[in-house]
């Protein structure tokens, strides 16, 4: 009986310290959060926007609901939206929601919605956004979030920077 304590005892010694071997090893790896902050005076951002999606065998279409997400991750100084366009599978600008500049003050948010039925972007819609700031500034998060509400899907996609604009 002592034996088997023993034995127990050293497997769990053995696991406890392959779990902290493996966390110090792996845990630079799995934080995310970046240690240097990026500063930019204006970008054009890729936004990937799913109006739907196939699933199963038999390719059956999920409409979703699909919202451009737009933050000023900046605690002090606001920048402008200059452009937040729409755009289909085949690369056909559907819409400009921004009609002026529109301002975001410091930690201000700002959103598109695009309603669960709107078809016209199909599975390969995206937005173009465009910002500008007076001096360099903390990238805003821009991002598209989609939800299918009849099926519980929902994730995120995370722009994409494709032009960075001089101050």
């Amino acid at each position: 009986m002592f034996h088997c304590k023993c034995e127990l005892i050293s497997g769990i010694t053995r696991l406890l310290i392959k779990t902290i071997v493996l966390s110090v090893c792996f845990l630079p790896i799995c934080a995310h959060a970046k240690s240097d902050v990026e500063l930019s005076s204006g970008e054009s951002v890729y936004v990937s926007i799913y109006s739907n999606i196939y699933s199963g065998p038999k390719a059956v279409r999920l409409e979703l609901a699909a919202m451009l997400s737009i933050r000023n991750t900046d605690p002090k100084y606001p920048i402008t939206i200059l452009k937040a366009d729409y755009y289909d599978t085949s690369g056909k600008m559907i819409d400009s929601y921004v009609k002026k500049p529109l301002k975001l003050k410091p930690l201000e948010t700002t959103y598109v919605y695009i309603k669960e039925y709107d078809k016209r972007g199909g599975p390969g819609a995206n937005f173009i956004v465009k910002w500008q700031a007076e001096k360099k500034v903390n990238q805003p998060i821009i991002e598209g979030v989609m939800l299918g509400t009849r099926q519980g899907v929902s994730f995120i996609c995370p722009g994409q920077i494709i032009t960075e604009h001089s101050e």
